[in-house]
Formats: C-alpha cells, structure tokens, sequence
C-alpha cells in the first residue's frame, strides 16, 4: 500500500505525472486541477494556496480507465516559491483501486 517505502526510494514516479483534482470537503465547491505524483509514502502535488488538512482528490492514473476518487490527509507542505508542495496520503479507497495504485507504482 501507500504506507511502505520500496526499498527507500521515494521518487518513483517523479518522471509520471498526471493531473489531480483537488477539493476541501469541507469547504465545499469545486475542483480545482493540479499537476501530481505518486510515491509509495502517497500522492504529491502543487499548488498555488495552502490545502486544508483533509482533502477529497480525483485523478486517473496514466494507462488505466477509471478514474481514482479517494479521500486525503495532508502529512506536509513544503514551500516552492509561490507554490505549495502537498505530500498527502490517500485514504477510504476500495480493494479495486488500491489494487490498481499499487500495479501502478510497481509499473514505475
């Protein structure tokens, strides 16, 4: 799963980046799309404004044909700049589409 660390490489993905949509749930309104990665510590993306603690993200993984809805904890926000970096770790996902993050970070 998300949790471990393969062998302590965190950049795995580095190179495989797609479009994430984020949105505070608790906030309310609409998505906002950012670009991310996905590492085995979780998902990584940049933004222009701080993120709440909990976020609910959507994206769709290079090569695969549904589309990944979970929730998220945000763990960290390193400052770029003017953007934010949010490392976050996904959560409330099904068997099917853990299942489906993990093949594609073995694919990496």
């Amino acid at each position: 799963g998300l949790g471990r660390r393969c062998g302590g490489s965190l950049a795995v993905t580095g190179g495989r980046r797609f479009h994430v949509l984020v949105r505070d749930p608790a906030a309310g309104g609409s998505f906002e799309e950012w670009t991310g990665w996905l590492d085995p510590s979780g998902i990584h993306f940049t933004m222009s404004h701080p993120p709440a603690r909990r976020l609910e993200l959507r994206f769709l993984l290079p090569g695969a044909e549904a589309e990944t809805r979970a929730g998220a904890e945000v763990l960290r926000v390193d400052r770029q700049e003017e953007a934010f970096v949010v490392h976050a770790r996904p959560d409330g996902m099904n068997a099917a589409t853990q299942g489906a993050i993990d093949r594609f970070l073995e694919e990496a």
